[in-house]
């Protein structure tokens, strides 16, 4: 006689079924699944079952609840706690002692996140950061170089991001077809143009970044006040 399928237990399921299953669990129902038994722990492991990842706080990296792999093709890293990224967003000479300790909490995580992801996924497609103030130039530049098929890169809200950064994009991003880089202060327009006639079959937008008051160091503010003082002095 036919057994009755009401009665099988998940674990009988084949590993397609169970490896569906798990794709409509979030990381953390995924993660609670897969120390029930070994069985479940190895579809859990199983790269093919991440090809998306979406953290809403870099906080999430510390978390063992995903699986780097060269089944990785989009990548979103957002952080949505507007009262830490308001500190985050200081420029550095300006953050008080208080704030410096705040930020040293997480200042490498994204970072260190990123380098992980250069030596693992190589067959990104899609990257996202949004609000990750501490990146620098060279996070997104070693991406670039080490995940050759990259396709997408969004970046927004991301105050160290600089010129350096398009710099990159136009060295080393032979398959990106769309770059935007929005709501970053220390872009400007000249070189969003340089990248643009580099690169001009690149689809390149830039939300309000190159119209955005650029940080500058205290020694730069006074410069400029002790220019334009000479210069309202003999007008």
């Amino acid at each position: 006689m036919p057994r009755d399928t009401s009665t099988m237990r998940l674990t009988e399921l084949n590993r397609e079924c169970l490896l569906h299953l798990f794709s409509f669990l979030d990381k953390n129902s995924r993660r609670s699944l897969s120390l029930t038994c070994q069985r479940l722990r190895e579809v859990f492991l199983d790269p093919c079952l991440w090809n998306l990842l979406h953290f809403s706080s870099p906080c999430e990296l510390r978390k063992d609840n995903f699986v780097l792999g060269a089944s990785l093709r989009y990548l979103t890293v957002c952080w949505y706690s507007s009262r830490v990224l308001q500190v985050c967003n200081i420029e550095d000479w300006l953050k008080s002692s208080f704030q410096k300790d705040i930020c040293s909490r997480h200042e490498r995580l994204v970072s260190a996140f990123l380098a992980r992801v250069c030596h693992m996924c190589p067959n990104l497609l899609t990257l996202t950061l949004s609000g990750c103030a501490h990146i620098t130039d060279q996070d997104v530049i070693s991406v670039l170089q080490r995940c050759k098929k990259l396709r997408r890169l969004h970046i927004e809200n991301c105050v160290r991001i600089t010129d350096g950064c398009l710099r990159g994009v136009a060295a080393h991003a032979d398959s990106l077809e769309e770059v935007k880089v929005d709501f970053c202060r220390n872009i400007t327009q000249a070189g969003l143009q340089r990248c643009q006639e580099t690169r001009p079959a690149l689809r390149l937008s830039a939300e309000r970044s190159a119209h955005m008051i650029p940080d500058s160091q205290p020694e730069e503010k006074a410069h400029l006040r002790r220019t334009l003082q000479k210069v309202l002095q003999f007008s």
